[in-house]
Formats: C-alpha cells, sequence, structure tokens
C-alpha cells in the first residue's frame, strides 16, 4: 500500500502535454480547472492559504511551477534553495493539488494557454491587470481572482531571517 501511495503523488507531476490531455478529459466531464503558478522554493503558511484559497474556487487545481533555470532567470543564481524535482514533489504530495507542471518560460502563458484553465488564482502581491495570462483566459469566460497575502510570510524573508 505504501508504494500505491507514493506512486500517486508522483503521477501528479506531468509534462505539459499530458496536463494539457488530463485538463481537456476534466473539461469533458465538466469539472472547473483552478491555476496557479510561482516557484514555491521554500514552502510556507502563506503558500498553504494560497494553494487552499484556490482549491476552494473549483474541481480540480493544477500548479504550475518555474523550472530552476527558470528561477535562476528571475530571482538571481542563489535561487532556488530547493530544486526543481524536490519542489514538484511537495507541491504534488499536498492533498488538494490535483497536477503539478513544470515550466522552463519566465512565465506561465504557454502552460496556460494548453490547459486553459477556468480561473488563475494569484496572491495579493499582484492585481488583476499583471497577472500573465489573465486576458487569455477572459477570451473564453475565464476567470482571475486574487487571493490575499499572509502578512510576514515569504520565502525571500525566511531566507534573509537564516543569514
Amino acid at each position: 500500500m505504501q508504494k500505491l501511495k507514493k506512486e500517486l503523488v508522483q503521477d501528479k507531476i506531468m509534462s505539459r502535454e499530458a496536463l494539457a490531455h488530463l485538463c481537456a478529459g476534466w473539461k469533458v466531464k465538466g469539472y472547473k480547472i483552478i491555476f496557479t503558478n510561482g516557484v514555491f522554493d521554500i514552502l510556507h503558511q502563506g503558500h498553504i492559504r494560497l494553494l487552499l484559497d484556490a482549491a476552494e474556487l473549483g474541481h480540480k487545481l493544477v500548479v504550475g511551477l518555474n523550472t530552476d533555470a527558470s528561477v535562476k532567470r528571475l530571482k538571481g543564481e542563489s535561487r532556488p534553495v530547493n530544486a526543481e524535482d524536490s519542489r514538484a514533489l511537495l507541491m504534488a504530495a499536498q492533498l488538494y493539488v490535483d497536477a503539478v507542471c513544470l515550466f522552463e518560460e519566465d512565465t506561465p502563458l504557454e502552460l496556460i494557454e494548453a490547459i486553459r484553465p477556468d480561473v488563475i488564482v494569484k496572491g495579493g502581491d499582484y492585481t488583476p491587470g499583471t497577472v500573465v495570462g489573465a486576458d487569455v483566459v477572459k477570451t473564453y469566460g475565464g476567470e482571475v481572482v486574487i487571493v490575499p497575502t499572509v502578512e510576514g510570510y515569504s520565502t525571500t524573508h525566511i531566507i534573509n531571517s537564516l543569514k
């Protein structure tokens, strides 16, 4: 039984092509697909609250995860702290996350176009106008939801406090 549980978590981590196929099947079944993305380098309470809020908005929660190369381009050579395989596994192990997909680009736009989520969810440091893919989902009736951030919780803050 233990091996089965490990396989269930591993199976949530998939390629863009596999995820697009899975999402198409979910849509046929009438599931509302929620998408969020980020680095999720050092998982903390703010991340968990974002994911929980996102999961409550629909039936299936998909998380796009920046690859290590993408993170380095966006945040500098000292990041990420945790490698993409580790971050993907931690994300897939969350029981309310249904699928995880790594993306190499600096933004998740191509992934959003491939899976066509019903809702994109981002944290309160964004506005609907600054969310990548907002214009795409709106063309087919989707929406963007901004959830409040949890004050005092950020990966940068954690890293700085360790120094």
